[in-house]
């Protein structure tokens, strides 16, 4: 499987838990001189334009730091959109060619406050060599929920996206049995799974939160020469009874920590098109 065909397989399977749109954002960083770190999470993909420059150099899409002269590393902490269960990673240096780091490790944690000094990281991505230019795929075994993160570049340089490819968890013990919710919501666990087209516009976005941008973004199929061909997506919404109580988050303090962990239910089989057995009209008596 090539490197194009992987992305459209978590594209497809999972959903970006570091998506800006769904509330992810960066909230600390050792520097981002040349490049803010909320950049990474543009869910736009980056783009390099030869004859921008800003204040402090060439502008790049992406969050990069200076160099660093005296040893050490830059890292940077990010809230997820939703918590969730990480099954993969994209951490992508396109157009950073000379400046991209050559290594990077990842931690996540989980704290409904802003993680402080007391914070217990777990790693989920040990440290691992990076390609200029590319998308670096890492796959990761762990099945806890979190909702922070911490990318650890060494020791320094550009970074275009973070993807961060899972499972998005809600706890509905918070949730009151008499308050309406739109159970096909992302941010509740809905999930676009399958449909027959996408040409102009991806079947997820239907279920993204708040108001659509512009006519690019929502679900769009192609105008076929015919217009008999229905459209048609599958949705699927993870129910309350499918997740409720099935997972404690773990504290991030340094103290006892609960190692349960949470499945996603099982994404429903593909539908099955029936084609419609042609029948004669009844002959005239």
């Amino acid at each position: 499987m090539n490197i194009s065909e992987q992305l459209q397989r978590l594209e497809r399977d999972y959903i970006n838990l570091a998506n800006e749109r769904l509330g992810a954002k960066a909230i600390y960083s050792t520097d981002e001189f040349f490049g803010a770190m909320q950049r990474m999470l543009n869910p736009a993909e980056p783009v390099f334009l030869p004859d921008e420059f800003d204040d402090h150099g060439k502008w790049m899409d992406g969050w990069e730091t200076r160099r660093r002269r005296g040893g050490g590393h830059d890292e940077c902490i990010a809230r997820l959109g939703v918590p969730g269960l990480i099954r993969a990673v994209n951490i992508d240096t396109r157009h950073f060619t000379g400046n991209y780091p050559p290594q990077a490790s990842l931690e996540a944690c989980y704290s409904e406050q802003a993680p402080d000094q007391g914070a217990r990281w777990t790693e989920i991505i040990p440290v691992s060599p990076l390609q200029g230019d590319s998308h670096n795929l890492f796959d990761v075994k762990n099945a806890q929920i979190w909702n922070h993160l911490r990318l650890k570049i060494y020791p320094d340089g550009g970074v275009a996206r973070l993807r961060v490819y899972g499972y998005a968890y809600r706890d509905w013990s918070k949730v009151s049995g008499s308050q309406l919710l739109d159970l096909a919501a992302v941010e509740n666990g809905g999930r676009a799974v399958l449909c027959n087209d996408e040409h102009f516009g991806a079947m997820g976005n239907i279920i993204m939160p708040g108001k659509g941008i512009n006519m690019g973004d929502g679900w769009e199929t192609h105008a076929g020469a015919s217009r008999a061909t229905t459209g048609w997506c599958c949705n699927w919404a993870t129910s309350r009874s499918s997740t409720a109580s099935a997972w404690t988050p773990p504290s991030s303090k340094a103290t006892t920590r609960t190692e349960s962990a949470w499945t996603p239910p099982a994404c429903p089989p593909p539908l099955r098109r029936t084609r419609r057995r042609k029948t004669s009209p009844p002959s005239a008596s």
